[in-house]
């Protein structure tokens, strides 16, 4: 495997424009709620002219994106029974499963560059100094010998950019099997029958491997990288009684409606997968009118998955007309990838009505 991109300087904006401002926070405490909260909290808050490192755990949880359907990715039942968490965060991806053997790292940078690339050599030569080899793989993956590390997500949000994922050290994997209902379609793409097979424990690899040495590790590549230095921030629940809007997120994330959502009675399913992600729709038809439309998807741009579903609301149920009202959310997305996803879900859902 190619060694990790080494530490360069570059010029004007630039995310490494020197010299930089820098802020490191960790949370002390385990609660996924509070932590999802807290780095929402940072998204839509925090002061862009530091770049900010965030590293946090949680107890046994599984977290799903922000347009996942937890009844079909989630064994509810048995999550019920073992006490584990449901959290619904706000950027796209996958469900995952974690718990004190997982670490989470969420970035805050301006917009501008490649920074998930940039945020993703990182973590890669955290991980190199501890003489781990991994390669940055697909849309979102960390892999080491051809097995998932890490995944990530991201959001961004005019000149904010938030870049957040998992790095599994020592994760039950049993527990993978136990609480997560995967995709057929999504696994059968990769060629890959189980969850299980896919992923791997940086413990395995190298023993020394634990929270607080690989946030360590990150947090030193990450004052390296902008050439600064500061002091470690801790973060526990008492800021909520500090900070108010903090403490309104921390309720939204606890809400019942916003973790499983009001799910509407459906009368078509139509479910497929892009290169992009898995996109499942669900139609509540009234009088030959589109009454409710719901999608489920893992797709990295949730602003592209709100903009279709909301386009389909109150089209009458025709694949003509419905495909003409997807084609009118396409000139807010000139110039990007997702013009291409519009018209290959338009065509999808043309032929599947």
């Amino acid at each position: 495997s190619p060694p990790p991109t080494p530490h360069v300087c570059c010029n004007g904006n630039d995310l490494n424009a020197f010299p930089s401002k820098i802020k490191v926070i960790k949370s002390t405490t385990n609660d996924p709620l509070f932590n999802l909260a807290t780095e929402d909290w940072l998204f839509r808050e925090g002061d862009l002219s530091y770049k900010t490192l965030f590293l946090w755990r949680n107890q046994p949880t599984v977290v799903i994106g922000k347009h996942q359907n937890p009844f079909t990715e989630c064994h509810m039942m048995k999550m019920e029974e073992d006490r584990v968490v449901l959290a619904r965060r706000n950027t796209g991806g996958g469900a995952v499963y974690q718990d004190l053997g997982n670490t989470n790292f969420t970035f805050l940078t301006p917009n501008t560059g490649d920074f998930k690339k940039f945020n993703t050599n990182i973590i890669l030569r955290a991980l190199d100094s501890f003489g781990i080899s991994a390669v940055a793989s697909g849309r979102n993956d960390i892999l080491v010998d051809g097995l998932k590390i890490s995944g990530a997500a991201y959001k961004i949000q005019g000149e904010r950019a938030l870049h957040h994922g998992t790095l599994m050290m020592d994760v039950d994997l049993s527990a993978l099997a136990k609480y997560l209902n995967p995709n057929k379609a999504k696994l059968q793409s990769k060629g890959i029958k189980s969850v299980i097979s896919r992923v791997k424990n940086l413990k395995e690899i190298d023993p020394r491997v634990d929270h607080d040495s690989l946030s360590d590790a990150i947090i030193a590549d990450f004052k390296k990288t902008y050439r600064a230095d500061c002091e470690v921030e801790e973060l526990n629940t008492s800021v909520l009684l500090e900070i108010p809007s903090l403490k309104e997120t921390y309720e939204k994330l606890k809400d019942w409606d916003w973790r499983f959502g009001q799910t509407p009675n459906f009368n078509h399913h139509l479910e497929t997968r892009f290169d992009w992600g898995i996109m499942d729709v669900f139609m509540d038809v009234t009088d030959g009118v589109v009454t409710e439309a719901k999608i489920y998807s893992d797709c990295l741009y949730p602003s592209l998955v709100e903009d279709i579903t909301a386009s389909l609301q109150g089209v009458r149920y025709d694949s003509q007309i419905i495909s003409q009202a997807v084609n009118r959310i396409t000139p807010k997305y000139d110039g990007t990838d997702c013009i291409a996803y519009i018209q290959q879900f338009r065509e999808w859902l043309a032929r599947s009505l």
